[in-house]
């Protein structure tokens, strides 16, 4: 019997493709029953992008995680569901409008990225769409989110094809996972970064609600053909987080980090204490209000934002 250590590279339920990468040759596996119920709170035991060791078709053990993102569960059941495990970089795709990612979304998604150790870029994508409400629009946007807080905000087209080969360097030779809501354009950025690839469906914007239409039904990985990996994942359409400690929360705020140390009492939760830098920075126009309200949001309530 085979045995040996592979990546999962698909999970549908409860089946498994597994490969030995960087060697791309994909096998079917299943959990071990005794592994399934060992004390787990999450919705899915074995991740795409967790590696594991296996005999035959049988998973045996799921080795320590460098890191991975995870999200509270819409299954009342269970306490989270890990999307994806092991990655080198997350491109986290938002549009402006059609359809608007709201920011909540955007800061529990980073939070969560900082907790856990997931290094991540900001994709603008549908960068056609250029009118003069857009552009307002984006520009508020990539002030939050470049100029303040940090993040590396990148413009792109999918249709234009406008900075696609930037996005594909940044794959190259790395495990990445593309993610955020429905209708921003996952599946249509992918099939441009790689248009060989084989499976990636490409939906359209429901009109009635501007969101869009679930394309991706499972988790997945691919192989790119200039070297590398992409984890293409469904539309997210809430973002509940796990285990923060509300002492710690500040911490995952790049901006507020930097000036936390100043505050004059510590721990400061950055609410009510006199002599808070983080307030005044706030006041001072250094840390976007935007930012602040999301912070303050994820104090009082940790679940699901939708």
């Amino acid at each position: 019997m085979e045995k040996g250590i592979a990546t999962v590279v698909k999970h549908t339920g409860s089946h498994y493709l597994l490969s030995v990468l960087p060697e791309w040759n994909p096998f079917p596996a299943v959990i071990r029953g005794k592994l399934r119920l060992s004390g787990t709170k999450t919705t899915n035991p074995v991740a795409v992008g967790d590696r594991v060791e296996f005999e035959g078709e049988a998973i045996t053990k799921i080795l320590p995680r460098k890191n991975y993102i995870i999200r509270r569960s819409t299954n009342l059941s269970r306490e989270s569901h890990i999307i994806a495990a092991n990655l080198d970089r997350v491109f986290l795709l938002v549009t402006i409008i059609l359809p608007e990612t709201k920011l909540a979304f955007v800061d529990r998604f980073l939070v969560t990225c900082e907790a856990y150790g997931v290094p991540v870029n900001i994709v603008v994508n549908k960068r056609d769409i250029d009118d003069e409400y857009s552009l307002a629009l984006l520009k508020v946007f990539k002030e939050i989110y470049a100029d303040q807080a940090g993040y590396n905000v990148l413009e792109v087209s999918a249709i234009t094809g406008e900075n696609i080969d930037t996005v594909r360097e940044a794959c190259k030779g790395r495990i990445n996972m593309f993610s955020g809501v429905s209708g921003v354009g996952k599946s249509s950025l992918i099939k441009a970064i790689d248009p060989k690839l084989e499976g990636i469906r490409v939906g359209e914007i429901s009109l009635a609600h501007l969101q869009g239409k679930h394309t991706t039904t499972f988790y997945e990985m691919h192989p790119i053909s200039t070297g590398g990996f992409i984890i293409d994942t469904p539309g997210i359409r809430s973002f509940g987080l796990i285990d923060f400690k509300k002492e710690e929360l500040s911490t995952y705020f790049p901006e507020m980090l930097a000036v936390m140390d100043n505050c004059r009492f510590m721990p400061c939760t950055h609410t009510h204490e006199p002599g808070c830098a983080v307030k005044a920075a706030v006041e001072a126009g250094d840390i976007a209000p935007e930012r602040y309200n999301s912070y303050l949001g994820m104090l009082e309530d940790q679940t699901k934002y939708r």
